[in-house]
């Protein structure tokens, strides 16, 4: 298992770390792991399989 780091997650998901904060308190984005009091990281998986669903959202409409 990997953890990204804030600055991978920006990286791959593109997102500012203010709109991440949001879709992670609305439930819509996965839940960071607090590893001490000043860091935090994301399971690499997790967020691979967020990425994923966004594209099978994506096909779904574009089949249609």
């Amino acid at each position: 298992m990997r953890l990204l780091s804030k600055t991978e997650v920006r990286s791959k998901v593109l997102y500012c770390p203010a709109h991440i904060a949001r879709l992670e308190a609305a439930g819509l984005f996965p839940k960071r792991v607090r590893l001490g009091a000043a860091r935090v990281g994301w399971v690499e998986q997790e967020v691979e399989d967020w990425i994923k669903q966004r594209i099978a959202e994506r096909d779904a409409h574009t089949d249609s």
